[in-house]
């Protein structure tokens, strides 16, 4: 067969290893690569992402442009998720793999932009769908595998954790997560934006078990620094926020069915004390077949920056070929095939 050809949208940290894995994959081709910073215009896709071949692909800012390559697959990985250049590729006759949130659970979505989105498939033939390590693997492909063996599941919990004690982004840490600020200072939505970042999962594992929820709950909680301490990113005070969990909750007749908790933290030696894992994940189903099934990400915490990012693109670039074929639409997780990857 043919190779998919495929355009990258955004080059941030995701986007930049999507990219390499376009540029080294088997069956696909890269058609184009769309970027917001002006300095990247006109640069080499091979400049942007490291491989060691020059790829004669270069970067763009110009949609009309990539909406004019005719590709079979857009890539779409920005920060912020732009519903007009969603529909406009979509229309255009491209489908969509994105790591933006929006799209893991129809019904969640907001009915205006649900209705709008699979408008501008229909018009394209074309499907949608998101996906990437957390939310998707870890909330979706894996638990609905993990159930696969029971006929009666009474709870299912995902631990996720991840030690950033070394991830070298300030941005990130202390401008977007909100770490090294005073408890008090500390945005409280941002405590509950688990129940939209991870609550349309729940309800899609939910939905795919013909056990709905009636509800989802957030909450959160924080911890912070016993002492100064200096992690890659820079310095946190002593008493600043230095860890936070955020917590969502499935609810079905009055009890929790799902829950996905992330732990994310900067030091252990915290206030108050918690009990945490290594970076990775904890599921647990209690049912008629009970598992407990922990993984962990075997990468020193030094290089985790560097790797960690491989596990949210993949899955993205593993995804193309199935959401090429499927059914015009927004396709879940459930609505795929698994998906399997295709290695050079």
């Amino acid at each position: 067969m043919s190779a998919y050809r495929v355009v990258q949208w955004a080059t941030g940290t995701i986007g930049t290893r999507s990219l390499r894995a376009v540029v080294e994959h088997p069956q696909l081709s890269l058609a184009g690569v769309h970027v917001h910073t002006a300095a990247k215009v006109g640069l080499d896709a091979g400049e942007l992402c490291g491989p060691d071949a020059v790829t004669g692909v270069t970067a763009t800012r110009d949609i009309e442009h990539i909406i004019g390559l005719g590709a079979d697959c857009v890539l779409y990985m920005p920060l912020v998720c732009d519903l007009d250049e969603v529909c406009r590729l979509l229309e255009s006759g491209a489908n969509i793999v994105t790591t933006r949130g929006e799209f893991h659970h129809p019904g969640s979505m907001d009915p205006d932009v649900r209705k709008r989105v699979e408008a501008a498939c229909e018009r394209g033939g074309t499907s949608i769908h998101s996906t990437g390590s957390s939310p998707g693997f870890i909330t979706e492909a894996v638990p609905l595998v993990l159930t696969s063996i029971a006929r009666r599941v009474e709870r299912v919990a995902i631990d996720e954790y991840a030690d950033l004690s070394q991830r070298p982004s300030p941005e990130l840490l202390f401008g977007v997560m909100g770490f090294g600020v005073a408890p008090a200072e500390f945005a409280e939505e941002r405590l509950s934006r688990a129940r939209t970042s991870f609550g349309p999962s729940l309800r899609l594992v939910a939905d795919a078990l013909s056990l709905p929820l009636d509800s989802l709950e957030a909450s959160g909680e924080l911890a912070t620094a016993r002492r100064h301490v200096r992690i890659a990113a820079g310095e946190l005070a002593a008493g600043t926020v230095a860890a936070q969990r955020l917590t969502v909750c499935g609810k079905r007749e009055g009890r929790t069915l799902l829950r996905f908790r992330a732990t994310w933290y900067c030091t252990a030696d915290l206030v108050p004390a918690w009990d945490l894992w290594d970076t990775g994940w904890h599921v647990t189903v209690d049912g008629d077949a009970p598992l407990d099934v922990g993984i962990r990400l075997p990468v020193p915490l030094e290089r985790m920056a560097e790797v960690s990012p491989s596990y949210t693109a993949n899955r993205a670039v593993n995804a193309v070929p199935f959401v090429c074929a499927a059914e015009p639409g927004i396709r879940t997780t459930v609505d795929l095939p698994q998906i399997t990857a295709t290695l050079s």
